[in-house]
């Protein structure tokens, strides 16, 4: 029986992955340093590695052990404000040791990958819906790391035949429908938690950079997309290249724009909360507007977000929230 490995599977989008594979029969087996990833945020029975994927012996552990014909990567660093403060802990990470397993993929002859990538490729928006045909031009090393492994990939299928689908996320959001695993980082810096977590008494208040942007309600408008229809994707583009589909690059995003003022007023009515508020600057390299045009994906796939609402993905982020809130353990 062909196996899946994961890497990162006990992380945010990680975890979600593993559930949905386990669920549809597929075989699992999970790498994860728990560096900002959680043990009990997979199913237990699921074969699981401690470890970085810079330890080849873990890896050819793994690859000798289980027949794994499929890579889903999604260990890196993804903090876009730490990966300039500090950039090399995403070139040793995102780029670096993604060659390494890339490597010993090769060695074991694992020719499929699905790669996570970012819409922090495309950098500061030239026009919005962003479109696959965006220029890319990240403006942080995080974008940067991205999109070498992307070109990285494109090599790899030239001269090593690894095919490889890259998925560029806008704003990943939400949580289990079940609250079996969800959002929870050791340093949060994504809106929609730090929102709910302000709501159950965790945060004191929310900060708001910028409230004079040219839109409707003067917040800036982002694009989220619930981490469940990420996971639909992932098993699309799993099974075009276990059929023998060629490589592919996609935007996923809910082709929606939230505002950020939108998201708490939405937040106060699931949460009753009041959720106080600060206003601060803007900050530098925030675009007023960043909406995905995921039409090629849409298209190729006939693929549509099942959770498009706010309203759908704030109710399973706060269920998570308050599960968290309870000190309820998986």
């Amino acid at each position: 029986m062909s196996s899946i490995l994961i890497t990162g599977g006990a992380g945010y989008i990680g975890s979600h992955m593993t559930w949905l594979l386990n669920e549809a029969g597929h075989h699992v087996v999970v790498v994860d340093d728990l560096s900002s990833g959680n043990r009990h945020s997979i199913p237990a029975h699921i074969p699981f590695f401690q470890g970085s994927i810079r330890n080849k012996d873990l890896l050819a552990q793994i690859f000798t052990t289980y027949h794994i014909d499929i890579v889903f990567h999604f260990a890196a660093c993804i903090d876009v404000g730490e990966s300039v403060l500090n950039p090399s802990r995403y070139y040793q990470n995102n780029v670096s040791a993604t060659l390494d397993l890339l490597d010993i993929m090769c060695t074991h002859n694992i020719k499929n990958m699905i790669f996570s990538s970012s819409a922090a490729v495309y950098g500061e928006p030239l026009y919005t819906p962003v479109d696959i045909h965006h220029p890319t031009n990240p403006v942080n090393a995080y974008g940067r790391t991205k999109l070498m492994m992307e070109e990285i990939l494109k090599d790899y299928e030239s001269a090593y035949q690894l095919r490889s689908i890259s998925f560029r996320y806008f704003n990943a959001s939400g949580a289990d429908p079940l609250s079996r695993t969800g959002e929870w980082h050791k340093r949060e810096s994504h809106l929609i938690p730090i929102i709910l977590q302000v709501a159950s008494g965790k945060r004191p208040h929310l900060e708001i950079y910028g409230q004079d942007y040219p839109t409707p309600d003067g917040t800036c408008i982002r694009d989220f997309i619930h981490v469940i229809d990420i996971c639909r994707a992932h098993l699309l583009g799993m099974r075009w290249l276990r059929e023998g589909g060629s490589s592919k690059v996609y935007n996923l995003g809910n082709g929606k724009g939230f505002s950020v003022q939108m998201v708490i007023d939405t937040s106060r009515t699931i949460t009753k909360a009041p959720i106080p508020t600060i206003v601060r600057p803007r900050r530098a390299g925030d675009p007023a507007i960043l909406i995905a045009n995921s039409h090629r994906f849409r298209t190729d796939f006939g693929w549509n977000p099942q959770f498009g609402h706010l309203t759908q993905i704030l109710h399973h982020a706060w269920q998570w929230e308050q599960r968290n809130t309870k000190g309820q353990t998986l």
